[in-house]
């Protein structure tokens, strides 16, 4: 596995990216949000994996606030985004980007309609047709509550539903990491904005019961990347409650142990609030935040031929 930076060009983001979100809809990279050292954005940047050129749309319709610490999830070419903020002020909006049309929409709920408390730094996992939004933060204390949000029929009739769990449950958390593996949704580390966690949880969504994993050697981590590739997870960067780091960690999810890999080339520099992707046979990072600057470049990590994705050709993780 090969560390370079990517030689990109055409239209770049003329501002660092940290607490935004890259979304892969076919071979392009779709950027949203984010904020630098001047404030929060709300514009579009679309990132071709196979050429390493940046473009920048125009988009229509109702555009969304500038924002950070959101989450955008893919649905069919859709992107659904939920929550973040910018300054003092936490969102619980939803806003729906059309990558066709490049039209964003925003559904309006009923006005006595339950849904989640306004949050920044949580996840958003699909399952099943449902968004499954878990903790984050909403300014006053870290949250680990659980709520769907129905994306298979029309706009008009998204609808939110609390859930309950089973089992002993995660402590609030935000800026963690969730990833969803067949039936299963892992949360690795995150922060209630006085401790940072190395702990690993599985919610198994068939039964909505969490598992806390025990592992040999466990990292703290928050603001980190996590990216599934074969039956790896691929943890990069973030703060381990000390100080930045570049480390690549891998979690083996079959022995659900992390296991040590050498990379060669140059990683990228220490920093959290960076995002990770995978394309084809590589994994981009984008951007991100070292405590004093923030970053606007790409990272690329070859797969080494995708030697990681046939590994194990079937297995799911057994929760």
């Amino acid at each position: 596995m090969y560390w370079s930076r990517a030689p990109v060009y055409g239209a770049l983001p003329m501002r660092g990216m940290r607490a935004h979100s890259v979304t892969l809809v076919d071979n392009v990279a779709w950027l949203f949000g984010g904020c630098d050292d001047k404030g929060c954005w709300q514009d579009v940047y679309c990132f071709d994996t196979e050429t390493l050129q940046w473009s920048h749309p125009e988009m229509v319709g109702d555009i969304p606030p500038p924002c950070r610490a959101h989450t955008a999830t893919l649905v069919d070419k859709r992107l659904v985004i939920f929550g973040g903020g910018q300054g003092p002020v936490y969102y619980n909006n939803v806003y729906i980007l059309d990558t066709v049309t490049r039209r964003w929409t925003q559904p309006v709920f009923p006005q006595d309609a339950q849904g989640p408390a306004p949050r920044r730094a949580h996840t958003a996992v699909l399952w099943k047709g449902k968004l499954w939004v878990f903790g984050g933060g909403n300014g006053m204390q870290a949250l680990n509550d659980l709520w769907t949000l129905d994306v298979t029929g029309p706009v008009e009739r998204m609808r939110w539903e609390p859930i309950e769990t089973y089992g002993r449950k995660p402590n609030p958390r935000g800026y963690h990491t969730a990833n969803l593996v067949g039936d299963v949704m892992i949360i690795v580390g995150g922060s209630d904005g006085r401790e940072c966690f190395s702990d690993i949880w599985c919610l198994n969504l068939l039964n909505r019961t969490w598992t806390e994993i025990k592992v040999a050697t466990s990292y703290r981590r928050l603001s980190h990347s996590s990216t599934q590739i074969g039956s790896f997870l691929f943890i990069t960067g973030g703060h381990d409650g000390t100080k930045y780091t570049s480390d690549l960690l891998l979690l083996d999810l079959v022995s659900m142990q992390y296991e040590p890999r050498k990379t060669l080339g140059k990683p990228p520099s220490p920093r959290g609030y960076h995002v990770s992707i995978q394309a084809d046979c590589r994994l981009f990072i984008f951007g991100g935040f070292n405590g004093h600057d923030v970053y606007d470049d790409v990272h690329m990590l070859d797969l080494a031929g995708a030697a990681y994705l046939p590994q194990v050709a079937a297995f799911k993780v057994d929760i």
